[in-house]
C-alpha cells in the first residue's frame, strides 16, 4: 500500500517537551513521586474576573460564530493594550485573532513563504519554530546565541546569514527557553540589518508581561517607522493571564498579510472560540493587578531558586531576565558524570531521582537542559535537591 502520508509531516520532530510531560504523567498515575518541572505555562489559574466574564458570555447566549479574524471588541482590545503599553498606533485591518499565538504563527508562515524561502531562527529557540518553517515549506536557518553572548545574536550575525532566499528573521524576547531580553540597541542594529536587506520581521511577545530586574521589553516596532511596518507582532492572553488553555493569540502587522492569514483562517478554523474571545477581552480590557501579582511571584521564585541550581556541580546558570524558564549549561556536568547527551541525563534524571526536566537538544541547544519554575516554590526546591544530590552520585573525578 502506498504511503498514506504527505511528505510534508515526514519532516516533522516530535515535540520533546510534550514526551517528556507525558512519560513524567505516566509515571505519577502509577503511584511515583514525580516532579516535572517542564510546564510552559503558569501554574495560576485564570484570574477571577476573566472567568467571570466568559460565563456571562455564554449565559448571555455569545456562543455564535464571530468573524474569522477575531471580535471587533476584541481587535479594539488589543490596539488600545498595543497603543497603552508600546505607544504602537494599529487599524483593525492589521489586527487578527487566533487560536493562540502557535496558531498564529503557523497561519503567518502558510502565507509569507514559498518553497525554499528562509526563515532565520537563533538558538536556542522554541521547539516549533523550525517546524513551523518546515511545514510551509520554507527553510530554517539556524544562528547560534551562545551562552558567553548571553544566549542572544548580533547584527552581524544576521547579515552573515542572509541571502536572496532569507525571508524573515524570529526575534522572541523575552526568549523561550532563555528568558535574555534584547535591549533596544540590540533590536536597532538588527533592525537596520533587516531594513537593508528587505526581510521581515517575527517577533514572538507572548512574555512580554513577565520581566524582572527591572528590565523593559521592547518591541522591534518601537523603533521606527520603517521597523513597525517589516514587524510582525505576535502575542497573546496565553502567558500574561495565565490563559493557555484558552487559546487566544492575536498578530499586529502589515494589513496584507492580515488580511491573507484571516483568509486563510476563515478556511481552516472558522473562528477563534468565541467563549475564550470574551474572555480574552476582559483579560485585556479589566484590572491588570493580577498579571503584577503573578510577575511578582515569578521573580522571588527565581531569586530564590537561581543560586541554589548554580550550587550544583558542573551546572552553569545565566540568570534570566524574564519568562519562567532557567537554561543551565551542563556541559561540564555530562563530561563529569558520563552521559552521551542531555537526552541520556535527562531520561536518567526522571527515571532514577523522579525529576522532570526538559532536554535542551530540542530547543537547538544541546549542552542544556530547561527546568521551568512555574511550580510552588518546594516543590521546585527539593526538584533542585534531587538534581543535585543525582549528580553527585553519578561524577566521575
Amino acid at each position: 500500500m502506498n504511503n498514506r502520508l504527505a511528505s510534508r509531516v515526514n519532516t516533522l520532530t516530535p515535540s520533546t517537551t510534550l514526551a517528556i510531560t507525558a512519560k513524567a504523567k505516566e509515571m505519577r498515575e502509577s503511584g511515583i513521586d514525580i516532579i516535572g518541572l517542564g510546564a510552559g505555562e503558569p501554574d495560576f489559574n485564570t484570574p477571577e474576573n476573566i472567568l467571570s466574564a466568559a460565563i456571562d458570555s455564554m449565559k448571555d447566549g455569545k456562543t455564535k460564530y464571530t468573524p474569522s479574524g477575531g471580535l471587533i471588541e476584541l481587535k479594539d482590545a488589543v490596539i488600545a493594550k498595543l497603543e497603552r503599553d508600546q505607544g504602537l498606533t494599529y487599524a483593525r485591518e492589521e489586527v487578527m485573532i487566533g487560536v493562540g499565538a502557535k496558531h498564529v504563527l503557523y497561519t503567518l508562515f502558510q502565507v509569507i513563504l514559498n518553497p525554499g524561502d528562509e526563515v532565520i531562527i537563533p538558538t536556542p529557540y522554541w521547539v516549533s519554530y523550525p517546524e513551523q518553517v518546515k511545514l510551509a515549506g520554507g527553510v530554517p536557518v539556524h544562528i547560534e546565541g551562545t551562552t558567553a553572548a548571553n544566549f542572544k545574536v548580533t547584527a552581524e550575525q544576521i547579515e552573515n546569514a542572509v541571502t536572496d532566499k532569507t525571508k524573515a528573521i524570529i526575534i522572541n524576547s523575552p526568549g523561550n527557553p532563555t528568558g535574555m531580553i534584547y535591549t533596544a540597541e540590540e533590536l536597532e542594529s538588527i533592525v537596520q540589518v533587516c531594513k537593508e536587506k528587505d526581510i521581515l520581521i517575527v517577533s514572538d511577545e507572548i512574555y512580554e508581561k513577565l520581566i524582572y530586574d527591572g528590565q523593559e521589553h521592547i518591541s522591534p516596532a518601537q523603533l521606527s517607522e520603517d521597523a513597525k511596518k517589516r514587524t510582525l507582532i505576535i502575542n497573546g492572553v496565553s502567558k500574561s493571564h495565565s490563559m493557555t488553555g484558552w487559546r487566544i493569540g492575536y498578530v499586529a502587522g502589515d494589513a496584507e498579510i492580515v488580511k491573507a492569514m484571516t483568509n486563510l483562517a476563515s478556511h481552516s478554523t472558522s473562528n477563534p472560540t468565541t467563549t475564550a474571545q470574551y474572555a480574552a477581552l476582559e483579560a485585556y480590557n479589566g484590572p491588570q493587578d493580577t498579571v503584577e501579582e503573578m510577575r511578582k511571584d515569578f521573580e522571588a521564585r527565581l531569586d530564590k531558586v537561581h543560586p541554589q541550581l548554580a550550587e550544583i556541580p558542573g551546572f552553569h546558570v545565566l540568570k534570566p531576565q524574564g519568562a519562567f524558564y532557567l537554561l543551565p549549561d551542563v556541559t561540564e556536568a555530562l563530561e563529569k558524570t558520563g552521559f552521551a547527551s542531555v537526552d541520556d541525563f535527562a531520561a536518567a534524571l526522571l527515571t532514577e531521582a523522579n525529576v522532570a526536566i526538559i532536554p535542551g537538544s530540542g530547543f537547538g541547544a544541546p549542552n542544556t537542559i530547561r527546568l521551568s519554575y512555574a511550580t510552588s516554590i518546594e516543590l521546585i526546591e527539593e526538584a533542585i535537591r534531587r538534581i543535585h544530590q543525582f549528580v553527585k552520585e553519578n561524577w566521575k573525578e
